[in-house]
């Protein structure tokens, strides 16, 4: 995700490139790409994300429970919360970014998510109005996800370039699945026996563990790399310049828009699934075990697909295939919800489309961003992962609201929401070109 600038190496390139077949390019069981002097980098980076989406889902299953107790019918009220809240931190990171050197900006993103959890925790063991709580802490959690994702990959950006991103993104990214696996299999171990409230302190604690790998992975950065990915300096700019980049370029606004229609296909079965859920299950710690389920679910599926086929498909298939499977797997979803509307039919469709973007798309996602500046990366990307995306949220939803309220049922939903799959699909094949495009014009310029 880093831009090619002449005299600017990545990690593996502070010795020279090895080839295919020296002990540099050695695999493990065929399944990884990784060389022997990325390794240090690729470990530090795989626990990283470990950390980082063990502490989320931990808190996941919390959030999905929150927004039942704070009423469904308000779910639409907290996505428009959420956007509003996008709007409000957007500028304070853009601030940040351009006055923060890297070795500053990053781990201060999840000390300032560490403090709030604390706030939580004491606010939910106190009791104190549980459904005001609720609903802040829904609002809060939608708006912190997408900043600490957003701001993993951007930092990943700065450590690799196109053609190492394409080889070790999914390794990468498989530690975030990992991740993911563990957290929610916690908050179904542990709920019962400590209480919902002190899971925040179990998430804040692995939130200060991803801290420390931010601090290795600085410092062999400092020892392997050279010039502006050495030092991570502040990327400059105005606070609000991100929202510039992200509309004056045709090839990021693709990608927004990719992003907006993959929200509309995630929003109808967010919504459809915590509905049906709501209805059949009565107690508080059901409906949250249940919601551990499924996430566990989805992310062993992810893990699976990372480890299997991911890296495969990347590198052999081309990104604009990998674009283009989860609103392939979305639209066929859709088609058998509204075929067969149940809850498990719902369930099970919802997570093999998570699935699919997790393991398959969001990889891809990553690549195409590096193919642009610094500032792009973090202040562009950042408004494409958080405002486009909540925004995203908060119109999917009210639209939800309306249809539901004309009596529209959840057949006639999944079929009005083909459309998004079917341009999903167009966009993707575009940007995959696109990339391809740029990554052969930034190494014909470095020649």
């Amino acid at each position: 995700m880093s831009e090619h600038q002449a005299g600017a190496a990545g990690p593996a390139q502070a010795t020279a490139r090895p080839s295919a077949g020296s002990d540099e390019a050695r695999v493990l069981g065929g399944l990884v790409n990784v060389r022997v002097s990325e390794w240090p980098a690729v470990l530090w980076s795989f626990l990283y994300f470990f950390c980082l989406l063990s502490g989320y889902y931990v808190l996941r299953p919390v959030r999905d429970e929150m927004g039942i107790l704070g009423g469904i019918k308000n779910l639409p009220w907290m996505f428009s919360a959420t956007f509003v809240g996008m709007l409000a931190t957007l500028p304070i990171f853009g601030l940040a970014a351009a006055r923060w050197p890297r070795s500053k900006l990053v781990p201060g993103v999840y000390f300032f998510v560490i403090s709030n959890l604390l706030v939580f925790f004491v606010a939910m063991y106190a009791g104190y109005r549980p459904a005001v709580v609720a609903k802040v802490f829904f609002v809060w959690l939608s708006v912190v996800n997408y900043f600490i994702v957003s701001v993993f990959w951007s930092f990943m950006s700065d450590l690799y370039e196109s053609e190492q991103a394409k080889r070790l993104f999914p390794v990468i990214a498989a530690g975030g699945s990992v991740g993911a696996i563990v957290g929610p299999a916690i908050t179904a171990a542990l709920v019962k026996h400590i209480g919902i409230a002190s899971l925040f302190l179990v998430s804040a604690g692995l939130f200060t563990c991803a801290t420390v790998c931010i601090s290795r992975l600085s410092d062999w950065a400092k020892a392997h790399s050279h010039g502006e990915r050495q030092h991570g300096e502040a990327v400059g700019g105005g606070i609000f310049s991100g929202v510039r980049l992200a509309l004056s370029n045709p090839y990021l606004l693709a990608i927004a828009g990719y992003i907006l229609l993959l929200q509309v296909l995630g929003t109808f079965f967010y919504l459809e699934q915590t509905r049906v859920v709501s209805q059949t299950l009565s107690s508080s710690t059901a409906r949250t075990q249940l919601f551990a389920q499924l996430d566990l679910s989805v992310n062993g599926l992810t893990l699976l697909l990372q480890i299997f086929v991911t890296g495969r498909l990347v590198l052999s298939l081309g990104l604009s295939t990998c674009l283009v499977l989860l609103p392939v797997f979305g639209g066929l979803g859709l088609l058998t919800v509204g075929l067969w509307p149940t809850l498990w039919v719902v369930a099970a469709a919802s997570v093999v489309r998570r699935a699919t973007e997790f393991a398959i798309s969001k990889p891809a996602r990553e690549v195409l961003f590096t193919v642009v500046t610094r500032e792009e990366r973090y202040k562009a990307k950042n408004v494409i992962d958080t405002l486009v995306s909540r925004g995203g949220d908060a119109a999917s939803g009210w639209a939800h609201n309306g249809l539901t309220a004309l009596g529209i049922n959840v057949s006639q939903m999944a079929f009005a929401s083909l459309p998004a799959a079917v341009a999903m699909i167009a966009v993707g094949l575009y940007l995959g070109k696109q990339q391809e495009a740029k990554r052969k014009a930034a190494k014909t310029a470095d020649a």
